[in-house]
């Protein structure tokens, strides 16, 4: 169904007025946008401010959920060096003893050793997620700022294009 008019998609959204669109009703909307008028569309958007909060509560969402990924990761992280620090402690104090032999030293020190290889492959692996979760909210807070824009812009050039090239047949 093509809206031709703010009553229709008021009436779709259920709504009297666009100071009742709720951030559900926002997502609707957005999702409804490529089936308006793009005058209607725009039109719309320039009227209400809840557009620009809703992304902004969008960005802001994406940041608690990303502060909370980088909380637990950091906790887990403390708690897995935590544990290779105790693992080397106790190596290390096996490693005092007096009446071990060499075979027993040097299997203790390649473990001492491993703890640390495991420790440092753990940190890589770390970097990379943390890398990836910035990544993701990049893109995730880049996208919800570009809704609108995606959605308006992207039919009023497609309109424009076509209203070029019906002239050029006429």
């Amino acid at each position: 169904m093509k809206y031709k008019n703010e009553a229709q998609i008021m009436k779709a959204l259920g709504i009297e007025s666009w100071r009742n669109l709720s951030k559900d009703k926002m997502v609707r909307f957005a999702a409804m946008m490529p089936n308006m008028d793009t005058e209607v569309a725009l039109k719309i958007v320039e009227q209400f401010p809840a557009f620009k909060n809703f992304a902004k509560d969008a960005v802001s969402a994406i940041e608690r959920a990303h502060q909370s990924t980088f909380s637990a990761n950091n906790q887990s992280q403390e708690r897995v060096h935590r544990a290779w620090q105790e693992v080397r402690d106790i190596l290390k104090g096996e490693l005092g003893k007096d009446d071990l032999g060499r075979e027993e030293k040097k299997f203790l020190i390649e473990q001492i050793q491993e703890t640390a290889r495991m420790q440092s492959q753990k940190d890589s692996e770390n970097k990379q997620f943390l890398d990836g979760a910035l990544k993701k909210v990049l893109v995730g807070a880049t996208a919800a700022v570009a809704l609108g824009v995606a959605f308006v812009g992207g039919r009023v050039m497609a309109e424009s294009k076509d209203s070029t090239e019906s002239s050029q047949d006429a």
